[in-house]
């Protein structure tokens, strides 16, 4: 099948309407009939606006995270469209992909 490899990048401290946005984003795919998606803990990093991320004893809740997920074009278009309806402004990125499973069982 092909399709998108989409990967959200946040930190743990961000949050809609009072749940984590990591959290909310999985929620909303789920929801849309998407069958998965991983959340991945980064070590540290650093965000558009130059601001230093980790997941350190000091600064656990800015620890990054990253919701990657591979989606057809229509899940990949009504994802992103829930997302920004909601009012969130969330970086992504979008790579188009082949998947699928190794056997049929």
């Amino acid at each position: 099948m092909d399709g998108y490899l989409v990967t959200f990048f946040t930190q743990q401290n961000r949050a809609h309407d009072g749940t984590p946005l990591a959290e909310w984003i999985l929620e909303r795919a789920r929801a849309l009939g998407v069958r998965g998606a991983t959340v991945f803990s980064g070590r540290e990093g650093f965000g558009h606006d130059g601001r230093f991320h980790s997941d350190s004893l000091f600064d656990m809740e800015d620890k990054p995270l990253q919701v990657v997920m591979a989606l057809t074009p229509e899940e990949s278009e009504r994802l992103l469209a829930a997302i920004a309806e909601a009012g969130e402004r969330v970086f992504y990125t979008k790579a188009q992909v082949s998947f699928g499973f190794t056997t049929d069982v």
